[in-house]
């Protein structure tokens, strides 16, 4: 059983990477100075430094905390009980529009809004992106792979090229309907989607 001591220090960690998450996924990483993610979170500023060494570790911290939670809701998407696999993966596309749409999307869509940024900045962040990019990918191989098997989708090729082709498919809708200001990158992204895939239902 974990000391008082233990977890409150993991009570305050995990509120920095919350604020951070928020305001970060608001603004981006450089725009966003520890001052300012430590007075929204009422931590002193000496005290960052116990729990994370410098800004970069800290956005380590908090690039591998966002993808555990996305995992966790992928992972739950893709067991729903009662529902196909091509259901189950066209709810994750679904999810995918209301989670990482221009507007507002309160820390939940951090892959898509630092991935360009922090790769050319820090290569802790970049292999910290790629470890949880390619733990998404993997999950919806398994999923594409299992919905062949059980003939709710119909695939051609190898399943994990087909959700690599996917996820960047997604990754560059989520961009453009920043830039356009609308869904329309989404619906095409929806349209190709099923063509590749070839669900029954």
């Amino acid at each position: 059983m974990p000391s008082a001591k233990t977890s409150e220090t993991l009570d305050v960690r995990g509120n920095i990477i919350a604020v951070g998450q928020r305001l970060i996924g608001s603004k981006g990483f450089s725009a966003v100075g520890l001052n300012e993610i430590l007075s929204e979170a009422g931590v002193p500023k000496g005290s960052f430094y116990h729990y994370f060494g410098s800004k970069d570790a800290f956005g380590v911290a908090l690039l591998e905390s966002y993808f555990e939670e996305y995992l966790s809701e992928l992972d739950r998407t893709l067991a729903q009980p009662d529902l196909s696999m091509a259901r189950r993966l066209t709810d994750y596309w679904r999810i995918w529009q209301e989670t990482q749409s221009f507007h507002d999307c309160e820390g939940k869509c951090l892959a898509v809004k630092l991935g360009a940024e922090v790769a050319d900045m820090s290569e802790a962040m970049r292999a910290a992106l790629n470890r949880g990019t390619a733990a998404i990918v993997s999950r919806l191989a398994r999923a594409i792979e299992a919905g062949g098997a059980e003939g709710s989708l119909a695939i051609s090729g190898d399943p994990q090229q087909i959700a690599q082709s996917l996820y960047q498919l997604w990754l560059g809708a989520s961009i453009m309907v920043k830039i356009v200001r609308n869904v329309q990158p989404f619906e095409t992204a929806m349209t190709t989607t099923q063509q590749m895939l070839h669900p029954a239902d």
